[in-house]
Order: C-alpha cells, then structure tokens, then sequence
C-alpha cells in the first residue's frame, strides 16, 4: 500500500491539529494555573499588608513587661510562702510566752521582711508589731521574757496603757519587734 500525496497531507494535517490541540490545552492549564497563583499571591500581599508590624513590636514589649511583672510577683509570692514555718515558730513562742506570763494577746500583725545588713552580714528582718492585755508586772514580765526567748530578735519599742486601779480595765501594752534571720547569698 502506497500512500498518495493527499494521505500524507491528511496525515501530516491530522497530526499537526493533535499536536496544536495538546499544546492549546497545556498553555490553557497553565495559563489558569498561573492566574490562581497571581490570586494567591494578591491575597497574600493583602493579608500581609494588613498585618502591622509596628503593632506587634509594640505587643512583643507589652507582653515582656507583662511578663517581667509576672516574674517579680512570682517572686514576691514565694517568699511571702517561705515565711509562714518562721512565723508558726515565732507565733508560738509569742503565745507560750504569754500564756505563761497570764496576758492575752489580742493583736499580731506583720509586714513584709525587708533586706538588712547586721555587721556585714546579710538578713531578712521581720517586723512585729503585737498589743497585749493583762496586770502590769505581767505585761512587763512578758516583755522582758519574750526579749530573751528571741534570741535572733529583739524589741524595739514598748508603749504601755496603764488603766487606773480603780477601773476594772486591763492594762495594755503595744511592742514592735524585730525578727532577723540569716539570709543566704
């Protein structure tokens, strides 16, 4: 079998209409796949140009300052969490002492312990302030027990109200005090 001249061209035709139809749908492919990328990328730069970056440095700081309070407060409150086994002792030294000297405590209070030096050395000091009621020499037998019972601590100032013999008010007195305990460096 021998092909003439006009089954080649239909043949030749035929094969550059395959590959022009091939082509055409590779470059439509592409083309609609380059139009979604340049959507994507249009959505992209307008998502990021609504991102402010000025806004999220400020943020970025606000957020570590936030954090740097957060740290000291931390810290503020695990030493106030420390502290209570040094008050039970103290507490219970005070109330032994004035059971045993027959005066009621009637107040306690504290603040929180501030950093101090005592020759050098560095401590936590704890101050105390109590009100007392009972008999006057009690109230002075208390005070002078409770001044030698602390052996790291140390009375301050006393403030005596001394009701009248006739009144059937007891005598009072106001201490402040001081607890030092060594503090590690």
């Amino acid at each position: 079998m021998k092909l003439g001249k006009r089954s080649w061209l239909f043949i030749g035709i035929g094969l550059f209409l395959i590959v022009f139809v091939s082509l055409w749908m590779v470059y439509s492919q592409q083309n609609t796949v380059k139009k979604q990328l340049k959507e994507e990328l249009n959505l992209a730069k307008t998502r990021l140009s609504s991102i402010q970056i000025e806004q999220l440095a400020d943020r970025q700081s606000e957020l570590e300052q936030q954090l740097e309070k957060t740290i000291a407060e931390s810290e503020a409150a695990r030493e106030t969490l420390s502290r209570p086994m040094n008050s039970i002792i103290i507490s219970d030294i005070l109330f032994s002492t004035a059971e045993a000297n027959s005066v009621n405590i009637t107040e306690v209070s504290s603040s929180v312990a501030s950093s101090v030096a005592l020759e050098g050395v560095p401590c936590l000091a704890l101050p105390i302030t109590a009100r007392i009621e009972g008999e006057v020499n009690n109230l002075v037998a208390f005070i002078t027990q409770l001044n030698n019972d602390l052996a790291s601590g140390i009375v301050k100032s006393v403030n005596l109200d001394i009701s009248q013999p006739e009144s059937s008010g007891k005598s009072a007195a106001s201490i402040q005090m001081i607890i030092y305990r060594y503090e590690e460096s």
